[in-house]
């Protein structure tokens, strides 16, 4: 998931098992990857808020063994 304009992450992190954040070059959190979401996670309900004008990107994947 984007949650900005598109830019070059030019760091990631794993800030819990599973979930990573992009970052850009002002350490601005530009993407979160969560790791086999559609496994636990219905991405067809997925609601956003508290994200004021930004841009998501949802990249709906076929989950390892499907």
């Amino acid at each position: 998931m984007r949650v900005s304009k598109p830019s070059v992450s030019t760091e990631s992190e794993e800030v819990a098992p599973g979930i990573v954040l992009d970052f850009d070059e002002r350490n601005q959190v530009i993407g979160i990857e969560i790791e086999d979401a559609s496994t636990f996670i219905d991405l067809s309900r997925l609601e956003m808020s508290a994200l004021p004008s930004a841009n998501l990107i949802l990249n709906k994947g076929v989950p390892v063994g499907a």
